[in-house]
């Protein structure tokens, strides 16, 4: 914003100016340049341009209007039709498909567009990092069959490598969770920063990288090799906490049961067979009861996945309490399963927790815990699954060394979707048998206002930003000290003639500040190359240079000057 790149106009709403549109352009050339670069088959995105304006049915076609129905902009038109602006495009892209291919003889196809994006972020944060409304450069593959898609995505995956190395920001390839967008596999270009919102786990070892989100580590039993020993009850005044529980009772965090409580929304029941009623109704709302070891943290993007929930939020102790259990106190133990006691509550547990012997847990009493509590003995659960979050120190699943953590902003995301939309969408093409079969997809998207800040995240100083050579709005700041003087005004006006016949952009500072002002600015710019005109300089017959990332100033002859400015910059 010092820099004049961009002016806040709402929360993650921004407008633009000539120097952040000018970069915003060129990242978009470095863009096309490598989407449309052919794959070893010949295969190359071609580009296309999509609405945002949409009618919702687009997005009730693939369930989306519900999964990603908080983040939707949504509005009728003087009909009363429901529309909503675009957050993202598999379902416009599918219908181009439908439109217009045949046959498996129409196929690969990568079609892309750089187009505007719309999402009501609840949070935006980070400047230009999470936005409601960015740009982004989307590619949707189409293939028909598995094999091409494997191709796809690895041509999209070098092509990304290739843009960020082009971009001047270094980015980690880490496995990452499918979320709104369903499908197989996905790969995150996370670029390392402490300010990011993605913890990531790196393992030294074999090189294994993985979002937090879905990091798999190795999960041992601390205490399931001991004896189930008779359920007995203990006093435990205000030990509202898994801390305070082991802290009075003597015993590691890792010998207790933690239960966790969250509101998720679930999609709409299937209609059962046979009964006649073809309604599903809407999304249902349940209490989820989790339950994991004590020492452990509960990873909601995995608890989501494990209920298939559309959202999910943590309950606050009133919720707890309607959901018919003592908050710090909570058990499952005596209870039933299957959605029946507590008014519908669903049962998750991770799966280490039940191979884990007489756990302290809840006894659903104030002030009292349970001893030696054994899962199948004392309660079941509705889903037994993976639900932990992968913390420092972790054991790699692949090798069993220790992980590391590491925070970090992802830069691009991109997908195997399968036939995810196709089927529900209907999107099918002729084999060379003539049978109908649908296309198999994939998605990768990059939004440029996120690279712009990574950009100048990594590329800058204490003074201001050093814009690599291929991004830079300007080739050369050019100062005119005391341009007032005509001797002054007259060899800055002709060096900036000769600069452009040169083929370099130039940005003249023909202000009259002083030369402290002129070079403040010039550095917060950060145009790769300074070149200065003043009395002083043109008394000995030479023009002041000097490189944004050097730190010496030079001389060159005011005639030349040009030629020797461009041979610096190649």
């Amino acid at each position: 914003m010092r820099a004049g790149l961009a002016a806040p106009i709402a929360a993650g709403v921004y407008a633009y100016l000539p120097l952040g549109l000018e970069v915003m352009r060129r990242i978009q050339g470095i863009l096309r340049e490598e989407m449309e670069r052919p794959g070893p088959d010949g295969r190359f995105g071609q580009e296309l341009l999509m609405p945002s304006l949409l009618p919702i049915d687009v997005y009730q076609a693939s369930g989306r209007d519900q999964t990603m129905g908080d983040i939707l902009f949504r509005f009728e038109d003087h009909h009363g039709r429901d529309f909503v602006l675009g957050p993202t495009h598999e379902e416009v892209f599918v219908e181009v498909f439908k439109r217009q291919v045949q046959s498996y003889r129409d196929m690969p196809l990568l079609l892309y567009q750089i187009a505007a994006k719309f999402r009501d972020e609840p949070r935006p944060r980070g400047g230009l990092i999470r936005l409601r409304q960015f740009i982004m450069k989307d590619l949707y593959s189409f293939d028909a069959d598995w094999e091409g898609l494997d191709a796809s995505y690895q041509l999209m995956y070098e092509a990304y490598l290739r843009v960020f190395e082009r971009a001047g920001v270094p980015v980690v390839p880490v496995q990452a969770d499918t979320g709104a967008m369903g499908g197989k596999d996905s790969t995150e270009f996370i670029y390392l920063n402490e300010g990011g919102e993605d913890s990531c786990l790196f393992c030294p070892g074999c090189g294994y990288a993985a979002n937090a989100e879905v990091a798999a580590f190795v999960k041992e039993p601390a205490h399931g090799e001991e004896a189930a020993a008779a359920l007995e009850p203990v006093a435990t005044p205000g030990t509202k906490t898994i801390a305070d529980l082991a802290k009075l009772l003597g015993i590691p965090e890792s010998k207790t049961c933690k239960a966790v409580f969250y509101a998720a929304t679930l999609p709409p029941a299937p209609v059962e067979e046979g009964t006649g009623n073809r309604e599903q109704g809407g999304p249902r709302e349940v209490a989820v009861f989790v339950a994991i070891r004590g020492d452990m943290e509960v990873n909601e993007v995995k608890l989501k996945n494990a209920l298939g929930a559309i959202e999910l939020r943590a309950m606050d102790d009133v919720d707890v309490r309607k959901a018919g259990f003592v908050a710090g106190y909570a058990s499952r133990v005596g209870a039933g399963s299957k959605e029946q006691a507590a008014g519908g509550v669903v049962v998750v547990a991770d799966e280490l927790v039940t191979r884990e012997r007489n756990l302290v847990a809840g006894a659903n009493e104030v002030d009292k815990h349970l001893l030696n509590t054994n899962y199948e003995r004392d309660w079941t659960a509705d889903i037994v699954a993976d639900i932990a979050l992968a913390t420092a120190g972790a054991k790699c699943s692949n090798c069993g060394t220790a992980m590391d953590v590491r925070r970090g902003i992802e830069m691009g995301h991109i997908f195997k979707l399968g036939t995810r939309y196709s089927e529900m969408m209907g999107a099918l093409f002729l084999d060379a048998e003539g049978k109908q079969r649908p296309a198999i997809m994939g998605s990768y998207g990059i939004g440029v206002e996120r690279l712009l800040a990574a950009v100048i995240e990594e590329n800058h100083d204490e003074n201001g930003i050093i814009w690599p050579r291929n991004l830079a709005p300007y080739d050369v700041h050019l100062v005119g000290v005391q341009v007032e003087k005509p001797e002054v005004a007259a060899v800055a006006e002709k060096l900036y003639a000769d600069l452009q016949a040169q083929g370099l952009r130039v940005l003249y500072d023909d202000r009259e500040e002083s030369p402290g002002v002129k070079f403040k600015d010039a550095d917060l710019l950060g145009m790769p190359l300074r070149a200065t005109v003043s009395p002083r300089n043109l008394e000995a017959g030479v023009v002041e240079i000097r490189m944004r990332t050097g730190s010496a100033n030079e001389t060159v002859p005011v005639e030349g000057a040009a030629g020797e400015i461009a041979g610096r910059l190649a």
